[in-house]
């Protein structure tokens, strides 16, 4: 049998990874180095749950579990940014609550315009050109662009409904769904007819409301019995349940007090979700629905049953599906009854929750250091957003790379911390969750003298003990230079005069 409805999937999603950033210098004609120009890459597309007026099923997702956005492009020589990887928007139908793999809720889809990031696109790289500054006028490396999330979430479908019909199968809840509104769902005389849940809309006068045709319980539903189990969460968000008794059933040990005491055990043995708002079933609204009134045996077994059920506090319904028996008061007690809860819903919200903004505080680093025994021995993990992604846009094919990511970790003041978890040269740390995480052996700063270099990383210490004279100083030697030679003609001249300098012939030379 073909599937043609769904309303639970396993969806294996994948934001878009960030494009990687590139390295470039600039060449022009007579400027053979003209500065960096690598422009950043893009950024990676993401997954987006959008709620579909149009989409009433998720089997879309069943046949095709795995979804995955497109990727950020690289970016290019001459300042030129990589495009961005676009959005991936999944419809998905109205009521649609979205959890992780743990079964937390993550969203509760309810709105035609709610929409939902289930997994944010990987940051571009950025290039060079960014990188540039006045101490690290061009850098020979660029930084790689972040990998999108990915994660399994699972979809579950639960309709929206004011009033839910339930019951056991062929008690004729179909039937009365096609009657009540426009809905035209699969009628037969044979039990599970009805596979999945109908929707229909009734007008009652001013009041308007949605009516859900639950598929047949059978005792052990809660437990996953029959197909109870797997639509009893389409009863979670309705605020009146109609019990559709058939009293025209011949099965042995069937009759209508009995199927109302096994129905009422079953719901009372769900457990909706709590973070949805939603009640216990067993505290909703009910009405029981003597159904089949048109039969003879039944009507008289109806009309039987009627003040017991009364005496329960249960308000009664003798109709016929097929008649048209009963259903106008049917119609005006159900909108009726929708219409308390539905003040009665809005009346608990009093006021809009107040937005609280926490801000950090002045202390906080934003990472944590975290000593931990393995079975290969110590190691020390460092977590945080920052340290995970800058390691994560780090080429470790590029030592320069590599040295800037220790110049951006020291500043953040991971040695620091380190040395205060008693970490020493040699120790193992762990940057990154463990699924994703990158092993080195530490080797501190201090013992490798970086602390006496005071310019930025790749300068020669050597460079720093240079005995070239200032420019004062050679000013200074400058002037003394000519002063001492002034000094000297002064000298000389006065000896001339003073005829300490006389050409003398000697006799010998004639």
């Amino acid at each position: 049998m073909a599937v043609n409805f769904v309303d639970r999937v396993v969806l294996h999603v994948a934001a878009g990874d960030g494009g990687h950033g590139v390295a470039s210098v600039k060449r022009e004609k007579f400027k053979p180095l003209g500065g960096p120009d690598g422009g950043n890459g893009g950024k990676g597309g993401s997954v987006v749950l959008a709620v579909d007026p149009q989409s009433t099923t998720l089997l879309d997702y069943h046949h095709t579990p795995h979804r995955r956005a497109t990727n950020g492009k690289p970016g290019a020589g001459d300042e030129r940014n990589g495009g961005d990887g676009a959005d991936l928007v999944l419809p998905v139908p109205e009521g649609t609550v979205v959890k992780n793999a743990a079964g937390d809720i993550l969203a509760d889809l309810v709105g035609h315009d709610a929409v939902y990031v289930v997994a944010q696109g990987g940051r571009g790289g950025l290039g060079n050109k960014a990188l540039a500054s006045a101490r690290r006028k061009a850098p020979g490396f660029a930084l790689l662009g972040e990998p999108g999330d990915a994660l399994d979430i699972v979809l579950e479908l639960k309709s929206l409904a004011d009033v839910a019909l339930i019951g056991f199968p062929s008690a004729g809840k179909s039937s009365l769904v096609s009657v009540l509104s426009a809905a035209k769902p699969k009628i037969a005389d044979y039990p599970f007819t009805t596979l999945v849940p109908n929707l229909g809309v009734v007008t009652a006068g001013s009041e308007r409301y949605t009516i859900a045709d639950v598929p047949g319980l059978i005792p052990g539903a809660s437990e996953g019995k029959g197909l109870g189990l797997e639509f009893l969460r389409h009863v979670e968000r309705c605020s009146v349940l109609v019990h559709v008794v058939d009293c025209a059933t011949l099965e042995p040990g069937r009759d209508p007090m009995t199927d109302l005491d096994v129905i009422e055990a079953e719901l009372a043995a769900y457990v909706p979700d709590n973070s949805l708002g939603g009640r216990p079933l067993s505290e909703r609204t009910r009405i029981v629905v003597l159904n089949k009134a048109d039969v003879p045996d039944a009507r008289d077994l109806a009309e039987m049953v009627r003040p017991d059920l009364e005496e329960r506090g249960l308000e009664v319904h003798i109709v016929s599906a097929v008649a048209h028996i009963g259903l106008k008061e049917l119609t005006f007690s159900l909108a009726k009854h929708v219409a308390e809860a539905r003040a009665e819903l809005e009346a608990q919200i009093v006021e809009r929750p107040r937005a609280i903004v926490r801000p950090k505080a002045v202390d906080d680093a934003g990472f944590t250091v975290r000593r931990e025994n393995t079975p290969d021995g110590e190691i020390f993990r460092v977590l945080g957003d920052r340290p995970t992604r800058w390691i994560r846009q780090t080429d470790f094919s590029n030592d320069e790379a590599v040295g800037y990511l220790a110049d951006r970790l020291n500043r953040l003041g991971v040695e620091e911390q380190l040395y205060k978890a008693g970490a020493v040269a040699g120790s193992t740390v762990v940057i990154g969750p463990e699924e994703n995480a990158v092993i080195f052996d530490w080797e501190p700063t201090m013992a490798a003298g970086a602390e006496l270099l005071t310019g930025p990383r790749g300068t020669d210490l050597r460079l720093g003990e240079s005995d070239r004279k200032t420019r004062g100083e050679k000013r200074e030697e400058f002037h003394g230079r000519k002063d001492a030679q002034t000094a000297a003609r002064e000298t000389l001249a006065a000896e001339r005069k003073a005829g300490h300098w006389s050409t003398v012939r000697d006799d010998d030379d004639e």
